[in-house]
């Protein structure tokens, strides 16, 4: 009972549910109570005590569904004893050879009264116990399907049938030895069937999340101009999922960090009516800034894509960041931050590239507009961070404006999308803006830009 309950709750958390290990013990002990017989019960119970939140509620639902598929009387990782006839009958399952299985009986024969028997629970326990022996809790992804059945028969005895099958065949002339040869082809079609059919749920209880994992990593360190339109759709669901670890981690660190140091004198003070007892502790805490961020980010059309994910990673973070604005240019500098408050943020997206990302890349102008019309937005209490790739045509890039920004914002961090080798080559002035920058990177992927943001955040902590 236990194993099948520890297997479960370790499918929970390869789907991502947070099940910690009290959590699993308080399951335990509710099994012990209402046990396996009334499954709405079970159900029910190890709902209460392994799911907090309504999308761990949802997938609890969903796998217990699956994991728990087979008929009521023989719950999964818990098959109902077998008589001494079918223990004989199925000696492989049990670690005995084929040849040992012919000892008590036809080893074959064996498999296709199997697969005749029409019980159920019988067949439902052979998979069982041919799963186990086969490893197949251990599927990771789709592919591995056929190599996992295959093991399952042959966890079954599956090449006893097959022999006999081909001696079968071999008799062509033989109208009985024909009609065995059916006989044992209907029965390995059923055993196969009921094998992918095992397989396939086992997939979706302990393979679906691994899979989906393999694919968001795969994503996330792609190149983000390289992306397709799948891809895209992913990776919106993976930058979410980013954003909500940075803001819990950073959130963590803000919280540990903010206790500060203790304060004896006050502790002291606080508890002088219980005899010193310092049962008031008083910490001493020091003032943090909360993040403040401004993004001043070109969108001509080969930076295009890396903006797209900065601001929707930048947007996702607006619960940890306090105050965030967002600027874009190619040529003049416009201030987009209502237009992503306002608008679903891919219309926003939309609206911006079309109104602001044509005609040449001038980032001499765009600070002049930035120091014009925007400059106090930015005091010591902000990072200004920078998506581009330093190519201004070859206009002035007005390095006297961007020495001012880095003298009146707290950090300056760039992300550049090319890579180092390029960096000051042709109409690039990225290495002139360098020395200003507090730090400066190739950012190509959605981990690059995580990276970045956790850095930048680490400095308010």
């Amino acid at each position: 009972m236990e194993r099948a309950l520890t297997a479960y709750i370790r499918a929970l958390r390869q789907a991502g549910a947070a099940v910690s290990p009290a959590e699993a013990i308080d399951a335990v002990r509710a099994v012990g109570i209402v046990g396996y017989a009334e499954r709405e019960t079970l159900k029910d119970s190890l709902g209460v005590v392994l799911a907090k939140t309504p999308e761990e509620k949802d997938l609890h639902a969903r796998l217990f569904d699956l994991y728990f598929s087979r008929a009521p009387s023989t719950p999964s990782g818990s098959p109902s004893p077998i008589k001494g006839e079918e223990r004989a009958s199925l000696s492989p399952l049990y670690g005995g050879s084929t040849g040992e299985a012919g000892e008590g009986g036809d080893a074959a024969q064996a498999l296709v009264d199997l697969a005749n028997s029409g019980d159920p629970d019988r067949i439902a326990v052979a998979m069982e116990r041919a799963a186990a022996q086969a490893g197949v809790d251990e599927i990771r992804f789709a592919s591995q399907g056929a190599y996992f059945s295959r093991r399952m028969l042959e966890a079954l005895g599956i090449e006893a049938l097959e022999a006999k099958l081909m001696q079968r065949l071999d008799a062509r002339g033989d109208p009985d030895a024909q009609a065995d040869a059916q006989a044992l082809m209907d029965a390995r079609t059923a055993l196969s069937r009921e094998a992918r059919a095992h397989v396939e749920r086992r997939f979706e209880v302990f393979g679906a999340a691994a899979t989906e994992r393999f694919m968001n990593a795969a994503v996330a360190a792609r190149a983000l101009d390289k992306l397709s339109l799948r891809d895209m759709e992913r990776m919106k669901a993976v930058v979410a999922r980013m954003a909500r670890r940075l803001a819990v981690r950073h959130a963590r660190r803000r919280k540990i960090r903010n206790r500060g140091r203790l304060d004896v004198r006050r502790t002291l003070r606080a508890n002088a009516g219980y005899d010193g007892v310092p049962f008031e502790v008083v910490w001493k805490r020091k003032h943090r800034d909360r993040p403040k961020i401004v993004a001043v980010c070109d969108v001509s059309g080969s930076v295009a894509p890396y903006v797209r994910f900065l601001l929707m990673f930048l947007y996702a973070l607006q619960e940890t960041v306090a105050d965030l604005g967002a600027f874009a240019f190619s040529h003049e500098l416009h201030d987009v931050g209502g237009a992503l408050k306002r608008m679903d943020f891919e219309t926003a997206m939309e609206h911006i590239l079309f109104e602001i990302g044509t005609g040449g890349t001038d980032y001499g102008q765009a600070l002049i507009d930035l120091k014009d019309g925007h400059w106090e937005a930015i005091d010591r209490h902000t990072t200004v961070l920078v998506l581009g790739d330093g190519r201004s045509n070859h206009t002035d890039p007005r390095l006297d404006i961007f020495a001012e920004l880095a003298d009146r914002a707290k950090r300056v961090v760039w992300l550049c999308p090319e890579p180092a080798a390029r960096w000051g080559t042709g109409d690039s002035e990225i290495l002139k803006f360098r020395p200003f920058c507090t730090h400066l990177s190739h950012c190509a992927t959605a981990l690059d830009l995580e990276e970045a943001l956790d850095e930048i955040l680490l400095a308010y902590d």
